[in-house]
């Protein structure tokens, strides 16, 4: 996998997480219409990590004020 798809893959990722959509029918969707390799499973774990640490992060003060309280 190169570095396009890497990108091209986590800007679907991160794009599509919020929208009431499947992002994971994306990351399926996209290596299908460009025909690329399939990028495995563990790719996508990390993905949705990785949308899942950018969340957290954005909302570190809210989430470590509702575990003080």
């Amino acid at each position: 996998m190169d570095w396009l798809q890497v990108v091209v893959l986590s800007v679907v990722q991160g794009l599509t997480e919020f929208l009431p959509i499947s992002s994971s029918a994306h990351l399926i969707l996209v290596p299908v219409l460009t025909d690329w390799p399939d990028q495995g499973l563990a790719f996508d774990v990390a993905l949705h990590i990785g949308s899942l640490a950018a969340v957290v992060i954005y909302f570190r003060r809210d989430l470590a004020a509702m575990t003080a309280s």
